[in-house]
């Protein structure tokens, strides 16, 4: 279960994100819904470990994230609200890349990465530059990359930003066979889209 408890983060004496407390459940899926500047993705890299809050606390199945922030990241698979990417890569070195980061054993990120492009209609594009992607693209990329090593936990920060109608689908449909398989996904968003 991952639980947020009293999280509060200010900045200059102004309290952008204020005493949220959520939980999140294996097999659910949880969103965190707000207009823009209300402190979504503040407490999206807060749950990401990403950023310390001025007070509150992240537990993961009981355990203070902080305690091994390390341990927590290797359960962890995350989707900013930015596609921030390696524009030189091709989708498939980038998928590659990522995944030995991760430790994962080389055949085993080929067949994942393979597998992650054909789900994200990729697959024809995997040797081409990510800087010839369009949004929708490289959103899809982030999003293959945060599943490549089957993490417990899913945040997702905007994850449909760019995306178009058939890929929103898609990736609904995965979000719940992942919960279906007891997965904890978070997902902050400025409104539902399709």
């Amino acid at each position: 279960m991952l639980e947020v408890k009293g999280l509060t983060k200010y900045y200059r004496n102004i309290a952008v994100v204020n005493d949220v407390s959520f939980t999140v459940k294996p097999g659910e899926v949880t969103g965190y819904l707000g207009p823009n500047g209300c402190g979504k993705s503040t407490t999206v890299k807060i749950i990401t470990g990403l950023l310390e809050p001025t007070a509150g606390r992240v537990f993961l199945d009981g355990k203070d994230i902080r305690d091994d922030l390390m341990a927590f990241k290797r359960r962890l698979g995350y989707v900013p609200e930015e596609a921030i990417l390696y524009s030189y890569m091709t989708g498939l070195e980038y998928l590659q890349l990522n995944g030995r980061l991760r430790g994962l054993p080389l055949r085993e990120v080929d067949r994942k990465a393979n597998e992650l492009l054909e789900l994200f209609s990729l697959h024809a594009h995997r040797r081409a530059p990510i800087s010839a992607y369009s949004k929708g693209m490289k959103q899809r990329v982030l999003i293959a990359s945060a599943l490549l090593h089957d993490p417990d936990v899913l945040i997702l920060d905007e994850p449909l930003s760019g995306i178009d109608v058939t890929s929103a689908q898609l990736f609904r449909h995965l979000l719940n066979q992942l919960a279906g398989r007891g997965k904890k996904i978070g997902r902050a968003s400025c409104r539902e889209r399709v």
